[in-house]
């Protein structure tokens, strides 16, 4: 192991070097927020450096109760005693404080873990800056416990750490010191696209981080190609090189690790120079991915990628001595196979007996493939003593710029700049992808059962609920519930969501009487709802409240109603009932009783009316058909006596002429 160690003391300077020549080498601790909610006099914000293993919650957050474990097991770096101690009773779960110092962090978080802690907060011992709380790379003991890390962790400060345990140590009200830690900031948005970034190595041989990132891109490849194909994110693979100083270029341990005389290295895969694979043949693998890469990308399928990178790592393992270049070009030409696809060329069609119609189609073969002979030119000549364009992109990139820290380790995944961190597998990864989309724009991988949280499920997720009509605001989406008022049937529900939503609009009363009060008695039926008002509710007449309740009036009490002499009032469900004593008939409109003889009087009195009316009217109708029949009559005799002279002198002539036809003869 010491001879390994020395050997490697060169590359470890020249990493050095290459941060120095830039200036600009740094590394950037990514945060969460770290809120503490109650009591109300420690109400503050914080940071939190957010750890590099277990699961942070991208794009949500957790509120629980802080518990400090006793001193003698405050660092956490023994199994707390007890079945899941810190396992929360109540809804509000459990953040555990615990001390830096005395072993790994991650150790800390596991003990915490299996406690039934659901999160941890790790205070600093000294006074200074945050750092990123790392897990072990070489241990005995660390691929026991590190990949089953599931609860997020984050470093808080020292002066921070403190006040919480002063709040927990003087807690005389039994108070319950609440905070949240938020992520949902932790992956910026700009835009309606993520853009992230895999630092990844083709080596297959340097133990669990290697197995990590390795089943990490067999994995995701699904999710990853779903949402390159729709235009949802931008993926670009990288890959970590360095150089050999010009001293040491003609040295052994330079020629074995570098191509492009000492421009590009990568360390031996077996930690041995002289047996087995050499770093220079993985510099040369890793150029091949990048432009597998770069030119599948040419095409419009980027996506390619995923493919190779997955098919070469099960045909061509380094472990099983078939990391080779032969290797790696036969799983290119099998992907040209699957990205063959036809297009049509011509259309003929011809009717045939029965009036049928038989078409034929010729296809011309279109090759959408990755073309060896592009990737070669890609590649160039590792032997020679030139800059590889490709591999110095690749140096360049490793500088953080802007937000984004240098990339020192492997696996490193970057989104929208930021350096992801938590464990690397499928549904975290995922879940801090979408957390990079703005709100309402993620895609429909986004919202698979994958990603559910299922918050809705245990007490309504918090939000406001009708169970009479089974309406709820809670909404399950991949970054948590959400308490939003809903639209349903058309009707459109408004307020806060957590503790009221009411119905709005035309359609309101048809869901749950609006959420307004009726009731139904002996077959009559109130409500405060009115399908004549937008929203509110109001109690009906006879009947009074706030609308949500509504209490029937004694009106015989209260108002001025049947209160004349010898009226008896009788209060009624949402009215009353008035009668009067004796022979009397009671007047609502004048709140009177009046003899019911006078009823008769009126009644006679009406009748006489009537009568004189309808004898009126008899006497007109008969006077009518009277003066009808003298118009008529004399109507007829005028025109009668218009035909009597004409008979009259037709008589006449007729007696004067006959004298004169006797005459003739």
């Amino acid at each position: 192991m010491a001879s390994y160690l020395q050997k490697q003391s060169t590359l470890f300077l020249v990493v050095l070097l290459v941060m120095v020549d830039c200036g600009c080498g740094r590394f950037v601790v990514e945060k969460s927020s770290v809120s503490v909610l109650s009591p109300h006099k420690l109400r503050s914000k914080h940071d939190g450096a957010i750890g590099n293993f277990g699961i942070p919650d991208y794009g949500g957050f957790i509120v629980g109760s802080v518990i400090y474990p006793q001193k003698s097991s405050s660092n956490g770096c023994q199994p707390f005693e007890g079945d899941k101690p810190f396992k929360s009773l109540s809804f509000r779960p459990t953040i555990l404080l615990l001390d830096r110092g005395e072993c790994y962090f991650a150790l800390k978080v596991w003990h915490a873990q299996q406690a039934g802690a659901a999160a941890v907060l790790v205070t600093d011992s000294v006074d200074e800056p945050l750092i990123t709380m790392d897990s072990p790379e070489e241990t005995s003991d660390a691929d026991g416990y590190i990949e089953k890390i599931g609860i997020p962790s984050a470093l808080i400060d020292k002066p921070f750490g403190d006040s919480l345990k002063e709040a927990l140590r003087n807690n005389k009200q039994q108070e319950d010191v609440l905070v949240r830690i938020d992520w949902r900031e932790s992956v910026p948005h700009p835009d309606n696209r993520v853009e992230y970034e895999f630092w990844t190595n083709s080596n297959d041989e340097c133990g669990a981080r290697c197995d990590e990132q390795m089943n990490f891109v067999r994995n995701f490849k699904g999710h990853a190609q779903i949402l390159e194909r729709g235009g949802y994110t931008l993926f670009t693979p990288h890959y970590i090189t360095w150089y050999c100083p010009l001293a040491f270029v003609s040295s052994s341990q330079c020629k074995s690790q570098c191509i492009n005389r000492g421009r590009y290295c990568a360390p031996d895969p077996e930690k041995d120079f002289g047996e087995g694979y050499q770093g220079k043949d993985v510099v040369y693998e890793n150029l091949r991915q990048l432009c597998v890469h770069r030119v599948a990308n040419e095409s419009n399928r980027s996506w390619v990628w995923w493919d190779y990178v997955t098919d070469f790592h099960i045909r061509c393992s380094m472990k099983e001595k078939r990391y080779s270049k032969e290797c790696a070009e036969d799983v290119m030409k099998s992907l040209e196979f699957h990205g063959r696809y036809f297009a049509p060329k011509t259309l003929s069609c011809s009717v045939m007996h029965g009036n049928s119609v038989f078409c034929f189609i010729k296809f011309n073969s279109i090759t959408t493939d990755l073309p060896i002979e592009k990737i070669k030119k890609c590649m160039g000549d590792p032997e020679a003593d030139v800059d590889n364009e490709v591999l110095k992109t690749e140096q360049e990139l490793q500088i953080g710029r802007g937000s984004r820290g240098d990339i020192t380790i492997l696996p490193t995944l970057v989104i929208n700049n930021v350096q992801y961190r938590g464990k690397l597998e499928r549904v975290a990864v995922l879940k801090a992808i979408c957390a990079g989309f703005k709100e309402t724009t993620e895609p429909a991988v986004c919202l698979t059962g994958d990603l559910e949280t299922n918050e809705c499920l245990e007490r309504n997720g918090g939000c406001w609920q009708d169970k009479v009509a089974n309406v709820t605001a809670c909404k399950d989406t991949f970054r948590g519930r959400v308490c939003e008022c809903p639209i349903v049937k058309g009707v459109h529900f408004r307020g806060d969501g957590y503790t009221s939503c009411e119905g709005f609009g035309p359609l309101r009363c048809s869901i749950n009487n609006g959420g307004c009060w009726s009731e139904t008695r002996n077959g009559k039926t109130y409500s405060a709802c009115s399908e004549y008002k937008v929203e509110g509710c109001e109690c009906p007449v006879g009947f009074r409240g706030n609308g949500k309740k509504c209490e029937d009036i004694d009106e015989c009490k209260e108002r001025s109603v049947c209160q004349c002499d010898g009226c008896n009032c009788k209060n009624t469900w949402g009215g009353y009932d008035c009668k009067c004593k004796g022979n009397l008939l009671y007047i609502e409109e004048r709140d009177v009783c009046i003899e019911r003889s006078g009823s008769r009087f009126v009644g006679f009195l009406a009748f006489m009316i009537l009568a004189v009316v309808s004898g009126a009217g008899i006497a007109g109708y008969i006077f009518y058909k009277y003066r009808l029949r003298s118009y008529m009559d004399s109507e007829i005799m005028a025109i009668m006596s218009q035909y009597m002279p004409l008979d009259h002198q037709n008589n006449e002539d007729q007696s004067e002429v006959q004298p004169l036809r006797q005459t003739s003869v």
